[in-house]
């Protein structure tokens, strides 16, 4: 297992950030390696981003002895979206086949986690956010159709998407961890355009169905200050409260979110003028 922590970081550090800086304070990347798990905690809402891709064997998330003694869920919740081949998650003993883009909660007091493909050549990738929980909800298999899909933008300002909502109050309980996943229609590349900022909750993209040869630039700062991380396939970017988040790609594409914080309102965010941005 490899565990990798990140610090928070105060707004002013935006104002002299190079490139190298602000990757590595907010951008992670190599989630699915096989056979293994790949963990990143940051201190913004004690949140963990992961993947785990199980290839050959059956792969096991239990203790994850930097955080402490005991299961890993013993004291959060956690939220799964396959973006790889078939699989199955399995829960205190009871096992849940994913396809891709279905998705998972799993809940506060979890003692045994695992995951598993169905084939090894098309292995499962199971991206994983999970934060703390303060109560235990109930295990619930979320697939696509069930996701509240919401169409948004346009093809004339080139942000037609539709957001999926995966963990939020109308589709399972949870604590304080809220999920989903966007995907961008052909010929479409902005997202969260115009953008936001949500002061009460803090968010990480992770962006996926991109080819190999394609980028999206990820803009994130404070309005009058933004700065950009280029991300590929598979990687992504941490969004501190008092960061923007938004992006353009060189292609359409998909990325999955979550969200900690003080409250589960999805529309509970500040929108950004666009004349406000430099």
């Amino acid at each position: 297992m490899k565990f990798d922590t990140r610090h928070a970081a105060h707004r002013s550090i935006i104002q002299t950030a190079d490139t190298s800086k602000l990757r590595e304070l907010f951008h992670v990347s190599g989630f699915f390696v096989p056979d293994d798990v790949n963990l990143t905690f940051s201190h913004i809402e004690r949140m963990i981003v992961g993947g785990v891709m199980p290839v050959s064997k059956t792969i096991e998330l239990n203790e994850v002895p930097a955080l402490n003694k005991g299961a890993f869920l013993a004291r959060r919740e956690l939220g799964i979206i396959n973006v790889g081949g078939p699989g199955k998650v399995t829960v205190d003993g009871k096992s849940t086949a994913l396809a891709a883009r279905e998705g998972l909660y799993v809940p506060m007091g979890t003692n045994e986690l695992s995951f598993s493909s169905d084939s090894a050549a098309t292995p499962a990738k199971f991206y994983l956010a999970s934060t703390p929980a303060h109560a235990r909800y109930e295990t619930v298999k979320i697939d696509i159709a069930k996701a509240n899909p919401m169409p948004v933008g346009s093809t004339a300002t080139a942000n037609e998407r539709t957001i999926y909502q995966y963990i939020n109050p109308d589709i399972c309980k949870s604590a304080q961890l809220l999920m989903g996943l966007t995907s961008l229609k052909e010929g479409s590349v902005w997202n969260t355009m115009p953008c936001h900022l949500h002061e009460r909750r803090s968010e990480t993209y992770f962006y996926f169905d991109l080819k190999p040869d394609a980028r999206v630039v990820h803009i994130m700062g404070e309005p009058h200050e933004t700065r950009h991380i280029v991300v590929a396939n598979e990687e992504a970017v941490i969004a501190p409260p008092w960061s923007i988040h938004t992006g353009c790609g060189t292609t359409n594409y998909s990325f999955i979110w979550a969200m900690g914080g003080e409250n589960q309102e999805y529309k509970d965010v500040a929108w950004v003028p666009m004349n406000v941005l430099r």
